[in-house]
């Protein structure tokens, strides 16, 4: 059992490294004179260590009470570093099934090809990177990456591609008439990974995207506009964003898209949240967000709120939604039934649906921040391709989950078109 406890740590130490949060103070260490072994603190130690350990005292027969399933104890120990496990189980395990091809535009960024060599270790997707050869390359060696390319990820050269002149013909013929020439079209194609990302799922050589690691949110989203129509029946994108913290999982919409969208526009978002919070085995309790409490003040943005959830009852009669109210009525069941005793919101909500954008991206990194939450997303949706737009603060463990749901929303789209 020592030498196994030994040999765990001696590999460790030549692994890779990924979200490892304070445990090295932000620095990167690779094995060598000046790392040679693990920190006490660092969290991949549980993961490495207590299997190695228990399957050497299986074997050995000291163990009393064997280990059935070894893959499910370390899946155990997983939720205990990476506070998203839980949640994410599911959805990874629907990604495993079938694995599809992830597109990432930013193949360069440390952080991606951190995040992609974790999606090649517990087989969640078939990734392709957009990039130059010899800079992804350079970048995977210095990482100690073990992934190769065009054995374990497919790798799309942005400078020197044969399918340049059909990528750029093509872009042009979908926005010739909104003011971009063939010239236009060229130089956009060969500067703008994000636009070949999109084109390649277009056109079926890629299953879902990932981009927004580098740059702003609302350009990436234009350059997937240009490319992608909306979701049938949807008027306009949104974005809803999760925080796991230690009271639980919460949801929050339009974090990222709509700045002031309206009644109908907020409708088609909280329909399609709820839908992909059932994604994650969650059952959606929806609150209606406002500084008004069920009529007690009477505006516009009340009155939109209002609106949303007599949308949302004719629509889906059975779904668990109330409002308009406060933040702390939502949260507080007790002062709920105080206030509103004939209240359709039962239990503490768990998507909270707010009148506009400022008010949600504000509270969605306020409650982040102040509770020291993992988020999850941004998740686009709206959108006619499995496609999702990040930002630059994302981590490698987030890239991760975000692959995991682009994956299984190419799985969705594919069975309901073969449905069809």
């Amino acid at each position: 059992m020592k030498l196994a406890c030994v040999r765990a740590i001696a590999k460790l130490a030549r692994m890779e490294s990924s979200d490892l949060g304070s445990a090295y103070a932000g620095e990167v260490p690779v094995f060598g004179a000046d790392y040679i072994i693990p920190r006490p603190f660092d969290p991949r130690l549980l993961m490495m260590l207590a299997p190695c350990v228990a399957q050497a005292a299986m074997e050995s027969g000291i163990a009393l009470r064997p280990i059935p399933d070894m893959v499910v104890y370390k899946e155990k120990l997983g939720q205990f570093i990476y506070r998203t496990g839980l949640v994410m189980k599911p959805v990874y395990e629907r990604a495993r099934s079938d694995k599809q091809r992830v597109v990432y535009a930013e193949g360069e960024e440390e952080t991606v090809l951190r995040a992609v060599q974790t999606v090649i270790d517990e087989q969640l997707a078939q990734p392709i990177l957009i990039g130059r050869p010899d800079v992804i390359e350079t970048r995977i060696e210095r990482l100690g990456l073990r992934m190769r390319p065009g054995v374990d990820f497919d790798l799309t050269n942005i400078n020197d591609d044969p399918r340049f002149n059909d990528y750029w013909q093509q872009y042009h013929a979908l926005t010739e008439r909104r003011g971009v020439t063939p010239a236009a079209a060229k130089n956009l194609l060969r500067s703008r990974p994000t636009l070949i990302a999109a084109l390649m799922v277009e056109r079926g050589e890629a299953d879902a995207l990932i981009c927004g690691l580098v740059g702003r949110f609302h350009k990436k989203l234009g350059y997937l506009r240009s490319v992608f129509g909306l979701d049938p029946g949807v008027q306009s994108t949104s974005a809803m964003t999760g925080v796991i913290n230690d009271r639980g999982v919460w949801f929050f919409l339009d974090t990222h898209v709509q700045l002031d969208p309206s009644a109908e526009q907020i409708a088609d978002s909280t329909l399609q949240a709820t839908y992909r919070l059932k994604l994650f085995g969650i059952e959606p309790k929806v609150a209606l967000l406002s500084h008004s409490n069920f009529g007690s003040h009477d505006n516009a943005s009340a009155a939109k709120m209002r609106k949303v959830r007599e949308i949302l009852k004719s629509r889906v009669p059975k779904l668990e939604v109330d409002g308009e109210m406060q933040g702390d009525t939502a949260w507080d069941e007790p002062l709920r039934q105080r206030m509103f005793p004939n209240t359709t919101l039962h239990g503490r909500a768990n998507l909270f649906v707010m009148p506009n954008l400022d008010a949600a991206n504000i509270t969605y990194n306020m409650v982040r921040v102040m509770t020291d939450g993992v988020a999850i997303g941004p998740i686009l949706m709206g959108i006619d391709q499995p496609a999702h737009v990040l930002t630059p603060a994302s981590s490698p463990r987030r890239v991760v989950n975000m692959t995991a749901l682009a994956a299984v929303d190419a799985q969705i789209r594919k069975a309901l078109h073969a449905g069809k």
